[in-house]
């Protein structure tokens, strides 16, 4: 990790906040996370609607010249606000209200809005990379394949009925039609062409974000992207496959199945037959071919303080315990 500067203390912010997120009230919500900042930080608070997106109020809010920006929504909102000041010192709060809130977890930030709220008041900064996939921002992942079309079958009434239950049910129907397709991988090293089933290219990722976990270490800073490549030959593979990978996220250790691949580098060219649906962050986004490229600490974003750091010495107690202190002298010079 990079060290976590401490920043002077925030005035005001840019809110953007999405009324439509997650299941709690989003009138509470927003009371809520005004009792804990506004007392400091003056905030101009402003609503997402079905014309106006995170992304467009974000990029308003650094034209003005505000000193943070501050979202509140789920992982597209969060991904969208990230958008606009990608490659500024602008610092940006998260306040996951989504359904999944893979955004807060894959950069270890509080989900819930009062350690959110206090993690933003604390004024603490870490860099990380983002991403631009086809042009679009990418703070998380882009999914090719089986993955994009589960979000796609897991809609807004079905997350609101079920929550994160409906990503697995509609992964449990997705996997009734499986298919197979051709894809062309290219880096600035090498090409390469094999059959899968899912294609996941990952900045950044949670555990729960099990089809991006093939390396097991994604690292936030480092400057690449981490591609996982899921390749079963049956759905009874397919389920394995995804077992395996869900261990190797919970263990920390890169797969080692055969039917399953991972790569890094810094940009990805994708290139599907036949084309295949892509989710980016969450939300659909097209078709392939993608172009993915990383921006190396591009984005600039509130995270906790760090824990205080343990004593590194600890004598007393220890039998028959004598301490003698030198003089200023300190150690007589080596004689080699």
């Amino acid at each position: 990790m990079q060290d976590l500067p401490q920043n002077p203390e925030l005035r005001s912010a840019c809110l953007i906040f999405n009324p439509v997120a997650g299941q709690s009230d989003p009138d509470r919500d927003l009371a809520q996370i005004r009792a804990i900042l506004e007392p400091g930080i003056d905030l101009d608070i402003c609503l997402t609607t079905k014309e106006v997106g995170a992304d467009s109020l974000a990029r308003a809010a650094v034209e003005r010249g505000v000193e943070a920006i501050i979202a509140s929504g789920g992982d597209g909102t969060l991904s969208a606000a990230a958008a606009a000041v990608v490659g500024t010192e602008i610092p940006l709060g998260i306040i996951s209200r989504g359904t999944a809130n893979a955004f807060a977890t894959a950069l270890g930030i509080p989900d819930t809005i009062e350690a959110a709220c206090q993690t933003i008041l604390q004024g603490v900064t870490r860099k990380v990379d983002a991403a631009y996939c086809n042009g679009q921002p990418m703070v998380l992942l882009a999914g090719v394949g089986f993955e994009a079309e589960t979000v796609e079958l897991a809609d807004r009434e079905a997350k609101n009925r079920f929550g994160m239950l409906a990503y697995v049910f509609a992964g449990l129907q997705q996997l009734q039609n499986l298919e197979p397709f051709e894809v062309s991988i290219e880096t600035e090293e090498k090409v390469i062409t094999v059959s899968a089933a899912a294609v996941t290219v990952a900045n950044a990722a949670p555990p729960t974000s099990i089809l991006a976990q093939g390396s097991a270490g994604i690292e936030v800073d480092d400057g690449l992207l981490d591609v996982t490549i899921v390749a079963p030959a049956t759905k009874t593979g397919a389920v394995a496959a995804a077992y395996h990978l869900f261990q190797s996220a919970s263990s920390g250790t890169a797969t080692e199945r055969d039917d399953i691949g991972y790569l890094r580098a810094n940009r990805f060219k994708i290139i599907a037959t036949p084309p295949q649906k892509v989710v980016l962050d969450g939300e659909m986004a097209g078709t392939t071919p993608i172009d993915v490229a990383c921006v190396p600490r591009g984005l600039t974003i509130f995270v906790p303080s760090l824990p205080e750091v343990e004593p590194i010495e600890k004598l007393e107690g220890l039998p028959d315990l004598v301490v003698e202190f030198k003089d200023s002298s300190g150690f007589d010079e080596l004689q080699v």
